[in-house]
């Protein structure tokens, strides 16, 4: 957008085009008046963004100097570190950790209550396959517990027999 000051004469010619500066006390033959006119910068401002990419200078060759070449640097940093969860049908867990090709933990009992919170938290695909796993596991300490305690019962019956 550009300002142009004209003057009164001027202003009668170009009526239609112009927007009046609110009237004061200076003489008509001083009045100013505020035009837009279409200057090339407005209109390759609402033009589309093709040609200036044309005209774009080409990137350099090498690094990029400055902030931008830090923050790449810190983007493509990463860590590897493994962790493996490790289940028994009798619901006994184990975790080991690996950084790199270095063990820091090795063996890890875990509660299965805390391999399922920590499913949960990750992801629903991780916890579902892990909830059926503990379920399963469940389900046979259950049986076993019941097994046990019907010979828990027969051997108290053998027991008070011997005595009477």
């Amino acid at each position: 957008m550009t300002v142009d000051v004209l003057t009164h004469d001027e202003e009668t010619a170009e009526a239609p085009a112009t927007t009046e500066a609110p009237a004061t006390d200076v003489p008509a033959a001083e009045a100013t008046t505020v035009t837009e006119s279409a200057s090339p910068a407005a209109s390759e401002d609402s033009a589309p963004a093709e040609p200036a990419a044309e005209e774009a200078p080409k990137p350099k060759r090498g690094r990029p100097k400055g902030a931008a070449a830090a923050s790449t640097a810190k983007k493509t940093r990463t860590v590897e570190l493994i962790l493996t969860v490790t289940g028994t049908a009798d619901g006994e867990w184990q975790a080991e950790l690996k950084n790199g090709s270095k063990w820091v933990a090795k063996g890890l009992e875990i509660p299965a209550a805390a391999v399922s919170r920590a499913a949960k938290e990750l992801h629903s695909d991780l916890s579902g396959p892990i909830d059926e796993v503990i379920n399963q596991a469940r389900e046979a300490q259950a049986a076993k517990v019941a097994a046990l305690e019907a010979e828990l019962e027969k051997a108290k019956q053998a027991l008070a027999e011997l005595d009477a």
